[in-house]
């Protein structure tokens, strides 16, 4: 068979030091974010995969952020590909040296142009067999905590519409398709949140970032009924809620001097803790329509919770009265509702009779350390190898065709 282009539901996008300076109202441009470069001290970790960034003269240099008057946020060669990583072999492959990937300052003009530039990001993608991206933001962090930390409120929420200004018209609309719009909402309030859903569900918008957990951020929890109003536009409108390892601002933890491949390793305690929650919330009933994706969790684990969350719905019944909200199994209410998003997962995928094969997409995570760019086809090649071919269509494209609401085949 020929091999599916990818569509890839988790990439990232440095924004480019522009983005608030240009589409910003002028009357925040002064407040907004900006970019500005000086040099700094080797990162301190603290559990919870935290850094701190302290101003040296004689550290490294990078580039970072100011807003509101706040250094907020240093580039890292961690989640940004180095130029000087990507080289070329004997007959003009690309070569990517992941040595170069590490927790180090780093500026733009240290960066790969793909991390930033759209039109070298479409080339990039082209190149790499992958004719749709989405992409997660970077400064605003996953679910725009940046904005929701803001003091002022009314500039948190300019920035947002900006960004979303930007990421439709500037980085989306030019790409030929390849770059997908995945959008912010103002977290702090429902009511903004819902106003923002309905402008850029108009202009073709089909995924927003949301929090795994909101509780973490401070925030009412899905069982609350703060959100219906929210998830109600978006049963509506078939727009999905993407939420992206760390979108609650917290890493799962086991010792607090745990050693940093442990946090890693558990990224996908999160989602998993997540689509439980969703699974007996009832919200998948109140909300017929409404999609859900877990970014960058990985799908191994999504099998045991199904299973796990039907045994305690039959099984924990007489206490836990879980058939009131939930009248079906929990996993019923799973496919083609819930995605998980992998990146690579043999385990998962040896799954898909128990996972189903309506659930599952492929990320191919440029421009972060475990991307399978620049040889994401040869990878996948190799990856579906075994299943047939709908199955690997559905796995590698068609299923993000459906989760992302996308007019193409």
């Amino acid at each position: 068979m020929e091999l599916p282009k990818i569509i890839s539901v988790d990439d990232h996008v440095v924004e480019p030091p522009h983005v608030w300076q240009t589409w910003l109202p002028e009357k925040y441009r002064p407040r907004g974010p900006r970019v500005l470069r000086d040099r700094f001290a080797p990162f301190v970790h603290f559990p919870g995969a935290r850094y701190t960034n302290t101003i040296d003269p004689d550290g490294e240099l990078g580039d970072y952020w100011v807003y509101e008057d706040r250094l907020i946020y240093v580039h890292k060669k961690f989640v940004a590909i180095p130029r000087d990583a990507i080289t070329e072999d004997a007959e003009g492959n690309k070569v990517f040296d992941r040595t170069q990937m590490q927790m180090v300052p780093t500026t733009y003009d240290d960066m790969l142009p793909g991390c930033y530039d759209r039109d070298a990001r479409v080339k990039d993608f082209l190149d790499n067999w992958t004719d749709g991206s989405l992409p997660f933001p970077t400064f605003p962090r996953f679910c725009g905590q940046t904005f929701m930390d803001s003091d002022d409120k009314d500039l948190g929420l300019a920035c947002i519409e900006a960004y979303n200004n930007w990421m439709v018209e500037e980085w989306c609309e030019p790409s030929q398709g390849v770059n997908i719009p995945l959008c912010l909402i103002p977290m702090w309030d429902v009511d903004l949140a819902v106003a923002e859903v309905d402008r850029i569900s108009h202009k073709g918008v089909h995924a927003i970032c949301f929090s795994e957990i909101p509780p973490r951020l401070g925030l009412p929890s899905i069982h609350s009924g703060y959100w219906d109003p929210l998830f109600a536009i978006c049963d509506e409108r078939a727009v999905t809620l993407n939420m992206h390892i760390g979108s609650s601002s917290s890493m799962p933890a086991a010792s607090p001097d745990a050693p940093e491949a442990v946090g890693s390793a558990l990224q996908f305690n999160n989602a998993f803790a997540s689509m439980i929650d969703w699974l007996f919330s009832g919200k998948m009933i109140q909300f017929p329509n409404l999609k859900l994706a877990y970014s960058e969790g990985q799908i191994g684990w999504m099998p045991y919770a199904l299973e796990r969350a039907d045994r305690v719905w039959e099984m924990h019944e007489p206490w836990t009265h879980a058939k009131a909200l939930v009248p079906e199994p929990p996993s019923t209410y799973y496919k083609g509702r819930i995605f998980g998003c992998f990146t690579d997962d043999h385990h998962g995928l040896a799954s898909l009779d128990e996972l189903g094969t309506d659930n599952i997409c492929f990320e191919v995570d440029y421009p972060h350390s475990d991307t399978t760019w620049p040889h994401s086809k040869e990878y996948v090649e190799k990856l579906v190898a075994d299943l047939e071919p709908e199955i690997a269509y559905k796995v590698l494209r068609g299923n993000a065709i459906d989760m992302l609401s996308l007019d193409r085949v």
